[in-house]
């Protein structure tokens, strides 16, 4: 005789939410005792996940200083009126104290996720900072450099050619370089950038003057020797001398040339965000509206736009009043 069957399969239906009753209490039975503890077992998650050295020693500073100054040594003891207490006990600014409740927080979610804390308390808890924004590079600086560069030397010429192109476009220094000489339309002078090298992965056309232009055509005449007199086959608009592409370190070589030419020539603002800056800025002092801004900059929030263009209330009410 056939065994009837449940109405329903225990297995089928109950089994995963067994397992995650089983797993919540093994990982309960295993929680840290103390804040200590938590600290040593996330530092070894944090080893064997490759996580920065830098980063697991700003973990280690901060918690360890929450649990001095709040004389708390275990997880369950920590809730909101502990933070705040801690965070004003701060002789420091509030800069200094937000920096410090984001580790402090990203150690609470760690927890949190191992299953050592049942709520995540401390997602309410902010701190007001009056953040400052840095002004862009002015036409001056950009000059002021371009004349005292060599031309004559390939990677100097290159740097010119890429800091104009930074000026006149806004691109940001990855997507500078991964361009291609393909991504040059010289007879109508633009710039092409398709979704793939974009960071918002949308496409972007972006004007260049005549000068940029004639600048780009000796580029890429002399991209061309390099390649022949090494064999490379590449197509990059910004080569190294040897030939070779040179996105993969683009961010830190063009940073790092800026840096020193800043050093050299005694230009204080001078990176490849305060250029990117300064390309908004000039926009903005030329009439062009902060929708079009935004659009130029690849933008998806507005409010991103804002904050480059470093806008203070003076001057919002003094453009307003054109409009009165």
């Amino acid at each position: 005789m056939t065994k009837k069957k449940d109405i329903y399969s225990v297995e089928s239906e109950l089994t995963s939410i067994l397992n995650n009753i089983v797993k919540k209490a093994q990982m309960k039975g295993n929680a840290p005792n103390t804040i200590d503890e938590a600290l040593r077992l996330l530092i070894n998650q944090m080893i064997g996940s490759g996580l920065r050295e830098r980063t697991i020693r700003d973990y280690k500073i901060n918690i360890t200083h929450f649990i001095k100054q709040t004389k708390i040594h275990r997880l369950e003891e920590i809730n909101a009126d502990t933070i705040y207490r801690w965070l004003a006990e701060m002789q420091v600014s509030n800069q200094t104290k937000l920096t410090r409740l984001k580790c402090l927080k990203a150690f609470l979610n760690r927890c949190f996720d191992n299953g050592w804390l049942s709520t995540r308390f401390w997602t309410s808890i902010k701190i007001k900072v009056d953040k400052k924004t840095k002004p862009g590079t002015n036409e001056s600086d950009i000059l002021k450099l371009l004349l005292n560069l060599d031309l004559s030397s390939f990677v100097e010429f290159r740097d010119a050619t890429a800091i104009l192109l930074l000026y006149q476009t806004g691109i940001r220094v990855g997507t500078l370089g991964n361009l291609k000489e393909s991504h040059l339309d010289l007879d109508r002078s633009k710039l092409i950038l398709d979704g793939e090298i974009m960071k918002n992965h949308e496409v972007l056309i972006l004007p260049f003057d005549d000068d940029l232009k004639q600048f780009f055509k000796v580029l890429i005449k002399q991209n061309n020797h390099i390649r022949e007199e090494y064999n490379k086959t590449n197509n990059y608009l910004f080569i190294t001398k040897f030939g070779d592409k040179v996105s993969n370190d683009i961010n830190n070589n063009i940073k790092r040339r800026l840096h020193y030419y800043s050093k050299k020539y005694s230009i204080a603002n001078i990176n490849p965000h305060a250029i990117r800056r300064g390309f908004a800025r000039s926009l903005l002092d030329q009439g062009a509206d902060i929708t079009l801004i935004s659009k130029a900059l690849g933008h998806s929030d507005i409010q991103v736009t804002t904050r480059y263009l470093h806008i203070d209330k003076e001057e919002v009410a003094e453009r307003l009043r054109n409009y009165l």
